[in-house]
């Protein structure tokens, strides 16, 4: 049964700006206008748009132009002006012309796509350019002066009539250039170098510029512009500003309350286990983060694994637990924090709150995984706040409690299109293939919503009541349970959620299996033996298991405690720097009572063994002080015989030169008496004689000269790549080549790219990137390697 929600649009957004970040940095101050502008709906921005582009409309004209001069269209415009009348946007006066607050103006940079005004373009223009315009259009004006004869000429261009009539007698040029600027956007002016070239008119412009149907910049510059009341009248009267008064249609079905707890408390009870499982494993074994900031996806896919659970949960607990304080980093790691072993310590219900608190004002969403390329993005990156983010959860449980009681949306990608229509400026990902498909997937998996209607969680949230909150939570989770089935197969099943109790208590005898309305511990060897370690003995092992259990422990769990027991510690492993053995044991006896040798950490093992806890040449050195005979053995038992060592020089020094005062013969027997090696002189002579004459000079400011400051500049910020790929890279830059580069992204990811049209822009460089065939800036710091193209 299709549903259409009423037309009243209390909360919603507009089409342009397209976030709230860039909405904020238009609107820059004040504050208050760009908080409320993302809570208004689509058609309250579209009318928005309509009054920024013509100053001064009155309410008829506004309706005309809208489409919305009768039935439930104007109906619709006067809830939306009244929406925008109590917010202060826009107000009528005493002669029924709406003005509007002067920031909102700055949310739009060319309203419908029209320019400014007439009168703002001839602001600067003489009496005399007006008198011409005036004479080309055969119009008198009541004066001859400039502000009667802009008037006159406003009326003229005011009236589509007389436009069209005028338009009619242009040339072919001037009415085709004519028709093309009414229906396209304004062109942007950009940077004008003063003492350029004057721009040259467009075929058919004069005579426009002439009648004022296109105003020329005094100084020439840019473009010609076309005033907003000659392009509308251009556009015909069959034109009309978009303008859509009643939201989209969501096809709804029967869903009762009962229905919608009983999925909401399976959702929240399943994410409350997962978030145990999931926050466990993390305090257990914090994960690594990425040199770049964040989990990568190899430790989400291991925690995953242990937790048994899906990325988007993992995500979504790590993202959750950090806003709460249950984790932060450590050095290169992420892990829990005091806050978290008091959380681990409370009712389900108490944990589910918490983390459903911190969902709902987290500034981001926390099953983002892919960016606009398809790559991987890290949890716990650290990204900017997205105040869109927000604006989208609440959106999302507003647009949901629209919905009439008792049914909910058959399509919950339903719900993304109507959040659309109720928040156009909030942020989409990327990565979703229908209106916020990851938002609408948080929520059912929070609980907050269930069947396409929201929960009580959800209302709870929505009303932003914490105590509420917690009473939802407790109504719709059960008591944790205290108690266990322990089945014969050696497994442990709790219904529900167990206590916290419980769960320290199996998680250390056994081994998780499954986690959600009910989950499953199995018993094992290991597992038992890992029990042990622990310090329990069997008898307290199997008391603590049966306190828990609903019927006496079978047989095979308690035979398995034994058994394993039984086997436990019949031997032992002992850390040792040395042994120290002999055939006395009084001798051995007497060493490890010597007051003297307790240093050394001795301890004994048997009557004949030692063991030391100081490495053996320590240990000999002391025993031999303390006027012992001990002898070192080698490895294969045989005793180590020691000799003292004569250090020598590893390469003798070369004999020193002959002074001057020594004797021809003498000279001789020395060379003959060292053996020096023969040198071929006629081709040590000629390589003397190939050497270069003059020795270049130091550089004294730069030990490696550089061909171009280009080639000085990437070596700046280019700390890892080799000289020669700096220079590789210098040239593609000066002569517009192609190159290969290997770079590694902020994700942690190397790839190899191909790039051409390269420019610079230290730290930065712009190319385009043929490996995703659009134009990308590279962070000259991340390229690692250069390499031809």
């Amino acid at each position: 049964m299709e549903r259409v929600l009423a037309a009243r649009p209390d909360a919603a957004s507009a089409p342009e700006p397209r976030s709230v970040g860039e909405l904020a940095d238009r609107l820059q101050r004040p504050a208050s206008v760009a908080l409320v502008l993302p809570r208004l709906a689509l058609p309250c921005l579209q009318v928005a748009e309509v009054v920024a582009a013509l100053t001064g409309v009155s309410g008829d004209d506004l309706a005309g132009l809208l489409d919305a001069t009768h039935g439930e269209r104007a109906h619709g415009l006067a809830a939306v002006l009244e929406v925008l009348a109590d917010r202060a946007l826009v107000w009528p006066d005493g002669n029924g012309l709406l003005h509007m607050a002067a920031p909102l103006r700055n949310a739009w940079d060319a309203p419908l796509g029209l320019d400014a005004p007439l009168a703002r373009l001839l602001a600067g223009s003489n009496s005399d350019e007006l008198a011409r315009m005036l004479a080309k259009l055969d119009v008198k004006p009541a004066a001859n002066r400039k502000e009667m004869r802009l008037t006159a000429l406003i009326d003229h261009h005011s009236d589509p009539a007389r436009v069209a009539a005028l338009v009619a007698t242009a040339p072919a040029a001037t009415r085709k250039l004519l028709e093309r600027r009414a229906h396209e956007a304004p062109e942007q002016l950009g940077f004008t170098m003063f003492g350029a070239p004057r721009t040259d008119s467009t075929p058919g412009e004069q005579w426009a510029v002439e009648r004022g149907l296109l105003i020329r910049d005094q100084h020439r510059y840019g473009p010609a512009r076309m005033p907003a009341e000659v392009a509308l009248a251009l556009r015909g009267s069959d034109w009309h500003a978009l303008f859509t008064p009643v939201p989209p249609g969501v096809r709804s079905v029967p869903a009762t309350v009962a229905d919608v707890d009983r999925e909401a408390a399976a959702a929240s009870m399943a994410f409350a286990a997962h978030a145990v499982s999931v926050l466990g494993v993390c305090a257990a074994a914090p994960p690594a983060r990425l040199k770049a900031g964040g989990i990568g996806a190899r430790e989400l896919s291991r925690i995953g694994k242990a937790a048994r659970c899906d990325e988007i949960l993992v995500r979504l607990v790590l993202e959750t637990a950090s806003a709460a304080g249950l984790l932060a980093r450590d050095g290169d790691r992420v892990a829990a924090t005091a806050s978290y072993d008091t959380w681990a310590e409370q009712e389900p219900t108490g944990q589910l709150a918490v983390l459903l608190q911190a969902w709902w004002a987290l500034p981001l969403t926390p099953g983002g995984s892919r960016d606009e390329d398809g790559k991987a993005l890290p949890a716990l990156a650290g990204a900017p706040p997205c105040g869109g983010c927000v604006q989208a959860r609440h959106g999302l449980l507003t647009a949901a409690s629209q919905l009439p009681s008792g049914e909910g949306a058959a399509n919950s990608a339903d719900l993304g299109v109507l959040l659309v229509w109720l928040r156009p400026l909030v942020d989409e990902l990327p990565q979703d293939t229908t209106p916020f498909a990851t938002l609408i997937r948080e929520a059912e998996l929070l609980g907050a919503l269930a069947l396409g209607s929201v929960s009580p969680i959800g209302a709870a949230l929505l009303a932003g009541d914490a105590e509420a909150l917690t009473d939802a939570c407790r109504r719709l989770l059960p008591a944790a349970s205290g108690t266990a089935r322990f089945g014969s197969d050696l497994t442990a099943v709790v219904s529900g959620t167990p206590s916290a109790h419980l769960l320290a208590l199996l998680d250390s005898v056994a081994d998780r299996e499954t986690a959600g309305a009910a989950s499953v511990w199995r018993f094992s060897p290991g597992s038992v033996r890992r029990a042990l370690d622990a310090g329990l003995t069997p008898d307290a092992l199997t008391a603590d298991l049966a306190a828990v259990a609903v019927e006496p422990l079978p047989q095979p769990l308690s035979y398995l405690i034994h058994d394993t027991a039984r086997s436990h510690g019949r031997m032992r492993v002992v850390s040792a720097a040395c042994v120290i053995h002999g055939e006395e044991p009084a001798l051995l006896a007497e060493l490890a009572a010597h007051r003297k040798l307790t240093q050394l950490g001795l301890r004994l093992l048997a009557p004949t063994v030692l063991i030391s806890r100081t490495p053996l040449d320590k240990t000999l050195a002391a025993l031999r002080s303390a006027g012992y005979a001990p002898v070192a053995e080698k490895p294969d038992g045989s005793v180590r015989i020691e000799r003292a060592q004569r250090p020598r020089a590893a390469n003798p020094l070369p004999p020193p030169r002959p002074s001057a005062g020594r004797s021809r013969a003498q000279h001789a027997d020395a060379h003959t008496t060292n053996a020096r090696t023969t040198v071929d002189l006629p081709s040590l002579a000629a390589r003397l004689r190939g050497a270069p004459q003059d020795i270049p000079e130091p550089d004294p400011w730069d030990n490696r000269p550089y061909d171009s400051d280009t080639e000085e500049i990437i070596a700046g910020y280019a700390r890892n790549l080799l000289f020669t790929d700096v220079r590789q890279l210098a040239h593609a830059v000066n002569d517009g080549q192609a190159i290969t580069i290997e770079y590694v992204a902020t994700s942690g990811n190397t790839t190899v790219r191909t790039l051409s049209r390269l420019e610079l822009d230290a730290p930065y460089l712009h190319a385009w990137c043929h490996l995703r065939n659009d134009e990308r800036v590279f962070t000259l710091s991340r390229i690692h390697g250069v390499m031809p193209a």
